[in-house]
């Protein structure tokens, strides 16, 4: 690919000047004429090559595209697919107002697999890591059906619930994350300043020690003495359940056991069936075919348990059965999303049934997300009681022994 600096007019018939990235000087005329620009002379100009001007420092700082930026780009597409205008110049238009480099040369590659003839999803497939498998399969089925606007409308409404939910998520388990960590601080300046020096003094005291005084001792003793094996153990715990999580069983296990987990395990099953839902009922209502969408959708719901009783879904309507027989069998819907689904089934009003599920669950999820940080203060109050308690005796009831002792001498 190169860079082609091109002479051309406007609609207007002023002279006007630039510089494209194309693989032809073709590319770089129907570039321009999709623009508005009629080329009157192009010629090469730089070869694109890795000295991008770019020093390493810059290429280290550089900050890459995020699920926001995506939204972004979901959201000016909807805009400028609404107002009629041509797909290379809509992103010729995004690419020269992007702020960021690394948003700015996926424009690039996403015009220049347009310009080569590829659709807009056989271009987007080529960063299917950032795109992600729904959202490419939902822009194939917009170019199939000529409703690629209402398609980029429902995926921004899509990545604007995700985003929503994670954010509250994040929000509300703020203050039980900073409880944690300041406690864990107050254990580690404890066990390293405060709790020798009261080994120092407890040391003369030639008398033994209640037990909760002699296992804070003997606590802060072996941290002390075993820090560096401590820290390293903790390190290469974390790398290795990190590792095991990352493979097909060891995923599928933790998503299991998370939807079991106290308080937020009733959240995650709610969002996650939310996000099925709503992804369901778009891929329906887009026109793709029942059991590609399911296949799809396994695919999105971010959970491999979830994951694979939509996988079962979709087996049992391949072999002929009933969308809310199979969804009874996966055991995670409750029975009036079930009767739902039945009714929708049998009305061929699924796609708005659906929908109706999907702001069912968001409105539960957004309850329970709500109370989250109320259900969870108890237990931290509880904790951290059961901490200070701790310290208190096992600091202060050698000192209150001796000085009853101290006592009970001085009256004989």
């Amino acid at each position: 690919m190169a860079i082609y600096t091109w002479k051309g007019r406007n609609n207007r018939g002023e002279s006007v000047t630039g510089q494209l990235e194309a693989m032809t000087e073709g590319g770089v005329a129907d570039q321009l004429l999709a623009i508005g620009i009629s080329p009157v002379h192009i010629a090469l100009s730089v070869v694109a090559s890795e000295s991008s001007g770019e020093n390493w420092l810059e290429k280290l700082n550089r900050k890459p595209v995020i699920e926001d930026d995506v939204l972004v780009f979901s959201r000016q597409m909807y805009t400028l697919n609404k107002a009629g205008v041509p797909i290379l110049r809509a992103f010729a238009g995004l690419e020269a107002s992007a702020d960021k480099p690394a948003m700015v040369d996926l424009l690039k590659d996403i015009r220049s697999s347009l310009d080569q003839g590829r659709e807009l999803s056989a271009a987007l497939n080529r960063h299917v890591d950032l795109f992600g498998g729904f959202y490419i399969s939902m822009i194939k089925v917009g170019e199939m059906t000529g409703r690629l606007t209402e398609v980029f409308n429902r995926l921004t409404e899509h990545m604007e619930f995700e985003r929503d939910v994670r954010e509250r998520i994040k929000q509300a388990m703020r203050y039980p994350a900073f409880v944690l960590i300041a406690m864990a601080v107050a254990i580690v300046i404890l066990n390293i300043f405060v709790i020798p020096v009261f080994a120092k003094v407890f040391a003369g005291f030639n008398a033994e020690l209640p037990l909760i005084t002699r296992g804070l001792l003997g606590f802060s003793s072996w941290t002390l003495k075993w820090w560096p094996l401590l820290i390293g153990g903790s390190i290469a715990a974390w790398l290795g359940i990190r590792a095991y999580l990352r493979t097909p069983e060891g995923r599928y296990r933790w998503d299991s056991r998370k939807l079991k987990l106290p308080i937020v395990g009733v959240i995650v099953l709610k969002a996650t069936l939310a996000r099925f839902a709503r992804s369901f009922a778009l891929s329906s209502q887009s026109g793709v075919p029942l059991v590609q969408a399911l296949t799809v959708v396994a695919q999105t719901v971010d959970n491999a348990y979830i994951g694979s009783r939509i996988e079962q879904m979709r087996d049992g309507i391949e072999r002929g059965e009933s969308i809310s027989r199979c969804a009874a069998a996966t055991g995670v819907f409750t029975p009036v999303v079930l009767q739902m689904i039945n009714v929708g089934e049998e009305t061929g009003e699924l796609d708005n049934l659906l929908f109706e599920i999907a702001e069912m669950y968001e409105r539960d999820t957004d309850y329970a997300i709500k109370g989250l940080s109320a259900a969870i203060e108890p237990i931290l109050l509880a904790v951290i009681g059961a901490l200070v308690l701790l310290l208190a005796l096992g600091v202060f009831l050698p000192l209150w022994n001796m000085g009853s002792a101290a006592m009970g001498k001085g009256g004989g």
